[in-house]
C-alpha cells in the first residue's frame, strides 16, 4: 500500500485519545462524559487520573467499558499535603495549593505515559501548563479542554492582556477586549474572595491565569463545554483572542440512566418515597456541589429563609469538607422540628440527577457549578443562585443575563445575605408571577440541553476534526 493510501486509511481509523482532567470531580466528570461520547463511536480512551479518585469514579456502561481504559498514576506525596488527598473535594480550600504541586510532579510520571502509548491526542485541563511542549515534542497533538463555558474563558483571556487588571475592581465589569454588550463579571466580594489564591501564585509557585494562559497557548485547539446556540458571541470571540480552532462540544448533559450512583438504589428509595408524597413542582432543591461549605452564619440564614419560604425543601448540607476540617456547622435550634415533614435535610451522599428529575421538584437553590447548572436545566428546573467562590460568580452572572438564574440579593462589599432574601427569591422563582420568566426560560432551555441528537451533531463535528487533524498531520510527515 502506497503512503497515499494508507493516508487515506487512516482518515477513518479510530482515534486513541488520552483524558488528563485536573483533581477535582467537578473537572474529572465532565471529562468523563466526554470521553464516553468519544468513546461511543469506536474510539479509544485512556483517562489518566490518581487511583484514589479513578475508584471514586461512576461506573462506566457495559458498552463503553472496552473502549475506555483508567491509568491510575499514584499522587507524589508532597509537605503539607493530608494524607489520601487526591481531589480538592479532600481538601479545605487553604490547602488545595499542596494539591497543585503534588499535580505538578506528576510531569515525568505522564510524559513516559505519553510516550509509550503514543496516542494520536491528548486532552487536557487548565492545570497541567507543563504538558503543551511535552506533547509537542512526543509528536502528539494536544487539545485543552475548557470544563467552564466561553464567557468564562474569555473573559479571562487573553493572557497577555491580563496585567492590567491589578485589582478587584477590575474584575467587576466585562473586560476591554469584549467587543458587544454583557454583564458577565465578579461581583466584588466574589472576586475580593479568590483573588489572592486563585490570581497569583501559591506554594506550586504558579498562578491561574498563568496556568490557563500556557494550556491555552500550548494547545493545537481549544475544546469547550458549549453551544452555538447558548452563547455564540463568546465562542467566535475566542477563537479571534486566541487564533486558533475553538470547538464546542455541547453541554454534556448526563444520561438520566447513567448517572453513576450504581449500588445505591436503597438510598434513592427512601428520598423517592417522601418526594412522592409532594405536589408536583413544589419542593425546592438546596445543594452546593461537593467543595463548596457556607460558613456558620450562612447556613443559619439559609435554614431560616427557607423556613420562611413555607415552601418544601430537600437540603443536602455538608457538615464539614473534609475529616481535616474541624470546624463543623450546625442547623439553628428548633429548626429541624419546626419544619418536620415539610423538609428534609440529608447530611450524606444523595443522588443529585435523580432528585431533580422527580416531578415535585420546582426549583434548585445551587452553587451555580456548570455541572449542576447543565443538569438542572435539562430538567426544565429553574434556578436560584448562591455562589461561594472560583468560576460560580461569572457562571451566575452569565446566568442573570440570559434569564436563566435568579441571584440572591446580597451586600456587594461582603457577600452577607439575609433569611427574608433568601426566602424572597425562593419564592419569586418557585411561586409567585414574578418569577415566570425563570420558569420559562428553564422549559426553553432544556429543549437544547437534552438534545441528543444536537449533541451528537456536535461530538461528530469534534470527532470529525480530531480526525481530519490527525491526516493532515500525517500529509505532513509524509511528505517530509
Amino acid at each position: 500500500m502506497d503512503s497515499q493510501a494508507l493516508l487515506s486509511k487512516q482518515v477513518d481509523a479510530q482515534l486513541h485519545v488520552v483524558m488528563f482532567p485536573w483533581l477535582a470531580f467537578g473537572h474529572m466528570i465532565p471529562f468523563l462524559e466526554l470521553a464516553k461520547l468519544i468513546a461511543q463511536s469506536g474510539n479509544h480512551v485512556s483517562f489518566v487520573s490518581t487511583p484514589r479518585n479513578i475508584d471514586r469514579l461512576p461506573k462506566l456502561p457495559p458498552n463503553l467499558a472496552p473502549f475506555i481504559t483508567f491509568v491510575k498514576l499514584p499522587l507524589p506525596h508532597v509537605p503539607n499535603l493530608l494524607e489520601n488527598a487526591e481531589a480538592t473535594a479532600d481538601l479545605p480550600n487553604d490547602k488545595v495549593q499542596f494539591l497543585k504541586v503534588a499535580y505538578d510532579l506528576l510531569q515525568q510520571p505522564m510524559t513516559r505515559f505519553l510516550d509509550a502509548a503514543d496516542p494520536d491526542w491528548v486532552i487536557h485541563d487548565f492545570a497541567p501548563y507543563w504538558l503543551g511542549p511535552i506533547a509537542t515534542k512526543l509528536g502528539i497533538s494536544c487539545a485543552f479542554f475548557s470544563i467552564f463555558n466561553a464567557s468564562c474563558v474569555g473573559f479571562f483571556t487573553p493572557g497577555d492582556q491580563l496585567e492590567y487588571r491589578s485589582e478587584p475592581d477590575h474584575f467587576t465589569v466585562p473586560p476591554k477586549w469584549v467587543p458587544f454588550q454583557s454583564k458577565v463579571a465578579f461581583r466584588y466580594f466574589e472576586i475580593k474572595k479568590i483573588i489572592s489564591e486563585g490570581l497569583s501564585g501559591d506554594a506550586s509557585g504558579v498562578s491561574f491565569k498563568y496556568r490557563l494562559t500556557e494550556s491555552i497557548e500550548g494547545c493545537d485547539l481549544l475544546a469547550v463545554r458549549s453551544c452555538f446556540e447558548l452563547e455564540p458571541e463568546w465562542l467566535r470571540l475566542l477563537e479571534q483572542l486566541n487564533r486558533k480552532p475553538v470547538i464546542p462540544v455541547g453541554q454534556l448533559a448526563p444520561e438520566l440512566d447513567d448517572r453513576g450512583d450504581y449500588g445505591k438504589d436503597e438510598t434513592w428509595q427512601q428520598i423517592k418515597e417522601w418526594l412522592d408524597k409532594l405536589a408536583r413542582g413544589s419542593v425546592v432543591y438546596v445543594a452546593f456541589g461537593s467543595e463548596a461549605k457556607p460558613n456558620q452564619t450562612e447556613i443559619t440564614e439559609i435554614a431560616l429563609g427557607l423556613e420562611q419560604s413555607e415552601l418544601p425543601f430537600f437540603w443536602v448540607l455538608k457538615m464539614s469538607l473534609d475529616p481535616s476540617d474541624t470546624e463543623m456547622v450546625k442547623l439553628p435550634e428548633g429548626f429541624e422540628e419546626r419544619t418536620k415533614g415539610r423538609g428534609v435535610v440529608c447530611t450524606s451522599w444523595a443522588p443529585q440527577l435523580k432528585i431533580l428529575s422527580h416531578d415535585s421538584i420546582g426549583g434548585f437553590l445551587s452553587h451555580s457549578g456548570w455541572s449542576s447548572v447543565v443538569e438542572a436545566l435539562s430538567l426544565e428546573r429553574p434556578l436560584i443562585l448562591l455562589t461561594f467562590f472560583a468560576d460560580q460568580g461569572l457562571n451566575a452572572s452569565f446566568l442573570q443575563e440570559k434569564k436563566m438564574g435568579y441571584l440572591i440579593p446580597r451586600n456587594e462589599g461582603d457577600g452577607s445575605f439575609t433569611r427574608e432574601a433568601v426566602a424572597q427569591s425562593l419564592r419569586l422563582v418557585m411561586v409567585e408571577e414574578g418569577g415566570k420568566i425563570y420558569r420559562d426560560k428553564a422549559k426553553e432551555m432544556s429543549s437544547l440541553f437534552r438534545d441528543r441528537d444536537k449533541q451528537k451533531q456536535y461530538m461528530d463535528n469534534f470527532v470529525s476534526y480530531l480526525k481530519a487533524y490527525r491526516r493532515i498531520k500525517n500529509k505532513g510527515v509524509a511528505a517530509s
